[in-house]
């Protein structure tokens, strides 16, 4: 395991473009996934995601995956579970103080953050705590309810904004001036 999750970390950007598209297609069967019910998939989608995750990055399946943000070394693999950068106790060439056989997950995710687009930005963004009531749950359904509720919220304002504008048109005139035109003084 251990030496997949640094074949990960050394190809980074290509596991990026890959989340990317599953991403784009995960949401995209955000009303397929509203119509079976988010509850009854579940299960079985977080025993696929454990697997693949499992393989590739040695996920411990928090719930909460930042793996994207991380230069996909996740974090939760550090002994001590640190989300936001490295302990005080890294050893000489990059290695952990409890495990000193493993590199440092975070030494790991700085190499891999690199690699990626717009790492370097993402890695240094805080993460929250991890909230340990979705240990276990699928990261991936969390990610297409999300984002679908958002392209879905923007698409609605532009729906709202579409129709809208019609009716004031008609109720308004097309331009009119935005302040009185103060009187002309004495010449």
């Amino acid at each position: 395991m251990y030496a997949i999750r640094l074949f990960a970390v050394r190809h980074a950007r290509a596991f990026e473009r890959l989340y990317q598209g599953f991403e784009r297609v995960i949401v995209g069967l955000d009303p397929l996934f509203r119509r079976v019910g988010y509850g009854r998939l579940e299960r079985p989608v977080a025993a696929v995601e454990q697997v693949v995750k499992g393989l590739l990055f040695d996920c411990k399946m928090c719930g909460q995956c930042v793996l994207s943000s991380t230069g996909m070394a996740c974090p939760m693999n550090c002994p001590k579970q640190l989300r936001n950068g490295p302990c005080g106790g890294v050893r000489a060439g990059g290695f952990c103080e409890v495990k000193p056989a493993m590199r440092c997950v975070w030494v790991e995710a700085w190499d891999g953050a690199s690699r990626m687009q717009d790492g370097a930005a993402r890695i240094r963004v805080v993460q929250p705590p991890v909230d340990r009531s979705l240990e276990g749950t699928s990261s991936w359904l969390r990610v297409a309810r999300e984002k679908a509720l958002t392209v879905g919220t923007a698409s609605a304002a532009k729906q709202t904004v579409a129709t809208a504008f019609p009716r004031a048109r008609q109720n308004e005139p097309a331009s009119a001036p935005l302040a009185v035109e103060p009187p002309k003084g004495p010449k």
